[in-house]
């Protein structure tokens, strides 16, 4: 029991991690592309130049979509993980939570590509 704790710990700690870290990346991703703005929109009326504006455009409206996934992503987490049923049986309660993490990582994992496939902005 001491070694299956302690195996669920650390399994969670380094979930923990990956999802801040995909999370304040996502961020600082939105931070950054919000800060060069005014070069490819001030490209956006010339006829040579304004396809870079226009994938300027698709790029940002993808990384809000991306934020709006992420948003539902943990909303389902949070539902998933407050519906678990602790019986008698522990161990399984905390090994669900574990599955629901381990979804929850992949999932926001996913939500770039996604994103950028539904508005084509590769």
């Amino acid at each position: 029991m001491w070694f299956q704790s302690m195996l669920m710990g650390i399994i969670t700690w380094v979930l923990t991690i990956c999802i801040f870290i995909v999370v304040y990346g996502r961020m600082i991703e939105i931070y950054m592309v919000t800060s060069v703005a005014p070069i490819p929109m001030s490209s956006m009326m010339n006829r040579e130049w304004g396809q870079m504006g226009q994938n300027y455009l698709r790029s940002l409206f993808a990384l809000g979509f991306q934020a709006f996934l992420i948003m539902v992503c943990v909303a389902i987490y949070a539902t998933l993980v407050q519906n678990i049923a602790i019986t008698d049986d522990v161990t399984s309660a905390v090994w669900t939570y574990i599955g629901y993490t381990v979804l929850l990582c992949f999932t926001l994992f996913k939500t770039s590509s996604l994103a950028k496939s539904v508005f084509n902005a590769h």
